[in-house]
């Protein structure tokens, strides 16, 4: 029992790292492209991962989820910061900023699933003892982006998905959402004690999986 949860865990850490790093790095980097220095004055637009470590959000969470074995695996960084008074135009480019982690999730998904095709191709040359465990890390890459960017999509601030819905709803409508960011956490708390929020997640999961892996043998 030990040494598999030693073993998944090996086999988790890189993946859910790269992910959580990019995905929060996407954000500043975009916010810096449209005007916003912030990030970028404090240090933040760097892959360093000692940069973006969220004590819970980075180790124990997805370690707790791995040694519980849950039915799905996501993690946080230290969230990068954006003044969105810096942005050009706040309400359109805060939609930008939302949504560059999520897509940096989904572009790194399918980069890890050409490089299980690429591990495939050239797995008969190479020892099994490396083959195997890059197999099984660049599926669980592929995986865990997807997750990741499913989740935070979700329509509900402060996730991404919530500020893209803040950003594209007119007033009044917007201003409701956006007052819902205080209890948001709580939210998704409760959607995460139940079944909920897999069975809203694993559909859409399962999806872009099956569209990736069909663009990339494409």
């Amino acid at each position: 029992m030990i040494e598999e949860s030693i073993r998944q865990i090996s086999l988790w850490a890189l993946p859910v790292l790269i992910a959580i790093v990019f995905h929060e790095v996407a954000h500043g980097w975009i916010a810096f492209r449209l005007g916003d220095p912030t990030a970028a004055r404090m240090g933040r637009l760097t892959l360093n991962p000692l940069a973006h470590i969220d004590l819970f959000g980075t180790i124990l969470l997805p370690l707790l989820l791995i040694i519980v074995r849950a039915p799905f695996l996501f993690g946080y960084a230290k969230p990068v910061p954006v003044n969105y008074y810096y942005l050009n135009n706040p309400k359109r480019d805060m939609v930008w900023v939302a949504l560059a982690g999520p897509v940096t999730n989904i572009l790194l998904a399918a980069a890890s699933l050409y490089a299980l095709r690429l591990i495939a191709l050239v797995g008969s040359s190479l020892p099994s003892f490396i083959v195997t465990p890059l197999a099984v890390m660049a599926q669980n890459s592929a995986n865990i982006n997807v997750m990741l960017a499913a989740f935070n999509l979700f329509p509900i601030p402060p996730l991404d998905g919530g500020r893209v819905l803040v950003g594209l709803l007119p007033e009044p409508y917007s201003s409701t959402i956006a007052r819902i960011e205080p209890y948001g956490f709580l939210i998704l708390v409760l959607l995460l004690m139940t079944d909920a929020f897999d069975v809203l997640m694993g559909p859409l999961v399962y999806f872009v999986i099956r569209l990736l892996k069909g663009l990339v043998v494409a």
